[in-house]
């Protein structure tokens, strides 16, 4: 019989986590240190919206493997993590290249081939895991995924008779990553967060992960953040690194800064589809390991396909 860990103990190194505030700004390549072969890693956002895939693309640059990465919905970046040999699992609740283009052809074939795991939850049993982690309780007791298929697929979930009714509940365990990649409109150099739009997991997971890194779109003063302290959805206490990278989503979409570069989507897509290994390595070499820097692999995507997202994104912002 396996070792039974107290959850205690699996939260022991949030518990020691440095809270002061002091600033905490640091280039790309240096946050990607933060983040260790075998690690478990949390992705904020959903789909192809505030997808931190600068973090991701340095990740991927400095060679991280055995990586199991989770978030709520996982998009391109999914095939990224799986392609470049970075991440060995990822657990989520549907896993496409965008709405638009449906499921991965790339994750089709690193799980069917057994090369790469794909662990299947229901979207709310996922965001149940995180909120369990980020208050700091083993498990959340809920109803979605009773009666599905999905839960045939799940033995760590667990079936009990609610204590005060009798009705069935499933137990889903906490899920607290070592790290979490988040991305963010903007946030001072001590690390609290503002987020336009839907916020998705990014507060539970932030709350639940080990070590936070943050990427912005602009860095911020204090007394920027202090005058609207409603919209601070992360707190500085829960983060470890911030990064200042402008376009830091492309080529998917940040609300209110831009919209997803389409053109280079409907690009990557074509190319993966066609052949998922080949396709995947001729995108990573042009687009990842190619680039010096993150400026440059903006270039590559091209200035007036960035200028279009903007429009498009200012002009949903604006009204």
């Amino acid at each position: 019989m396996s070792e039974v860990i107290p959850y205690s103990k699996l939260r022991k190194d949030i518990a020691q986590r440095d809270r002061s505030l002091r600033e905490k700004v640091v280039s790309l390549e240096e946050a990607a240190s933060f983040v260790h072969d075998g690690d478990s890693v949390g992705v904020g956002g959903s789909t192809m919206s505030r997808t931190p895939m600068g973090l991701i693309w340095a990740l991927i640059r400095a060679k991280r493997k055995k990586l199991s990465v989770s978030r709520c919905i996982v998009s391109s970046d999914g095939d990224l993590l799986f392609g470049s040999g970075a991440c060995e699992r990822i657990t989520t609740s549907w896993f496409s290249q965008g709405i638009l283009w449906g499921v991965s052809k790339v994750m089709r074939h690193y799980a069917e081939t057994g090369k790469a795991r794909y662990d299947e939850w229901s979207h709310m049993a996922l965001g149940m895991r995180f909120r369990a982690g980020a208050m700091g309780i083993p498990f959340m007791p809920i109803r979605s995924m009773l009666g599905s298929d999905v839960l045939q697929l799940r033995p760590e979930a667990k079936e009990m008779d609610c204590p005060f009714t009798g009705e069935k509940l499933l137990l889903v365990p906490a899920l607290n990553p070592d790290v979490a990649l988040i991305h963010v409109q903007r946030c001072d150099p001590y690390g609290n967060a503002q987020i336009d739009g839907l916020q998705f997991m990014d507060m539970d997971l932030a709350m639940a992960a080990n070590k936070v890194i943050l990427t912005t779109e602009r860095i911020i003063t204090n007394d920027q953040i202090r005058r609207a302290p409603d919209q601070t959805k992360i707190p500085f206490f829960t983060v470890d690194a911030v990064v200042e990278l402008p376009f830091g989503c492309a080529p998917h979409e940040c609300y209110g800064v831009y919209e997803p570069m389409m053109r280079h989507m409907q690009y990557y897509v074509d190319l993966v589809n066609k052949d998922p290994v080949k396709g995947m390595q001729e995108y990573l070499e042009r687009f990842v390991y190619g680039p010096k820097s993150w400026t440059e692999f903006l270039d590559l995507i091209g200035l007036d396909d960035l200028l279009v997202a903007a429009r498009a994104g200012k002009s949903i912002y604006d009204t």
